[in-house]
């Protein structure tokens, strides 16, 4: 008998394409389907007594996607982001996390973020942010337990390739951060 964790991957290997409506959604609603599992499946049991910062559960050496587990404590900010390429999934299997989309707004005076609105997840909720979404979290009730699921190592897509797109705020306005 699989635990819920190996048939979520096993239905995302599955249904494993490029990136298209369907897709996302079916990543979207397996995720939000997995964060229901009942707390005595073991590798959660494991996850919620550790409730590491930061943790990878799977690397498929085949598509590429990456499925981590991050453990946040109340009033754990990061502020605005993007994904570079990428495309993600937040899923919350435990607390409470306020998120916040922008819009990305040039003109003479530079580079500056709008804030488009502002949203919580709770347990059992899931939310997909495509390429060049720009959003910010905010771990309202912790502990909390979030899920990422990455189509792309986004370590490399930062780090290495330099994609990843970090804002900082400067008299009251979001902008561009240090390259």
């Amino acid at each position: 008998m699989n635990d819920a964790l190996t048939t979520f991957l096993d239905h995302t290997r599955t249904t494993w394409g490029p990136l298209a409506s369907r897709l996302a959604a079916d990543v979207r609603a397996e995720l939000a389907r997995l964060m229901l599992t009942p707390s005595d499946e073991p590798w959660l049991q494991e996850l919620l007594h550790d409730l590491p910062p930061s943790r990878e559960l799977h690397r498929d050496p085949t598509h590429g996607f990456l499925l981590l587990a991050h453990s946040e404590t109340t009033g754990l900010y990061r502020p605005p982001h993007d994904h570079g390429r990428g495309w993600v999934v937040y899923a919350l299997q435990q607390g409470e996390m306020e998120i916040s989309t922008y819009a990305r707004v040039e003109d003479a005076k530079g580079v500056r973020l709008v804030k488009r609105d502002t949203s919580l997840l709770r347990p059992g909720e899931a939310r997909v942010y495509l390429p060049g979404d720009i959003h910010d979290t905010r771990c309202l009730h912790g502990p909390s337990l979030l899920f990422r699921f990455t189509e792309r190592d986004l370590k490399r897509e930062d780090l290495v390739e330099h994609r990843v797109t970090r804002y900082v705020e400067r008299d009251g306005v979001w902008t561009v951060g240090p390259a």
